[in-house]
């Protein structure tokens, strides 16, 4: 007869591992709510080009006023509400679906950015925030004449 030592593992299938971690990651979602207005996280694309920064938020269907986008403490936020409704009435067929949510995306600044000319545009559901950098120029110590 042959000896062998219990090993639990040898029973549990890869796949069913991988279950099990997808079923738990999933509970964790930050994404998932307990409240009937869902929020949602859009996707944000940020570059730094020779003379500003760009921060782009993919944002189909919301409309620019119910965007705000602020920034305080070296931190710009933009913000905004989602509200979608698709109706679609015949003769013998009624659907209507609705999404709804907030969202709200922060991203700390660089030093050495003009805060006073952030622009911003939004075309084709994709808002570019641009945020200009400040010329050497600027920062350079400079005598002011009292008139």
């Amino acid at each position: 007869m042959l000896v062998t030592r219990y090993n639990p593992y040898n029973d549990l299938d890869i796949r069913k591992g991988f279950e099990v971690l997808h079923s738990l990651m999933n509970q964790f979602d930050p994404v998932k709510e307990d409240s009937s207005i869902a929020s949602f996280i859009p996707a944000v694309n940020t570059r730094e080009g020779e003379d500003a920064y760009h921060v782009e938020l993919d944002l189909p269907g919301i409309k620019k006023e119910d965007i705000e986008i602020t920034t305080e403490d070296n931190v710009l936020t933009i913000s905004g509400e989602r509200k979608y409704k698709d109706e679609v009435k015949e003769d013998d067929y009624y659907k209507v679906e609705s999404r709804y949510g907030k969202f709200s995306r922060s991203f700390t600044l660089p030093e050495k950015i003009d805060v006073e000319n952030i622009h911003a545009e939004s075309k084709d559901g994709v808002l570019e925030v641009t945020i200009p950098k400040l010329k050497e120029e600027d920062n350079k110590p400079r005598k002011i004449e009292i008139k």
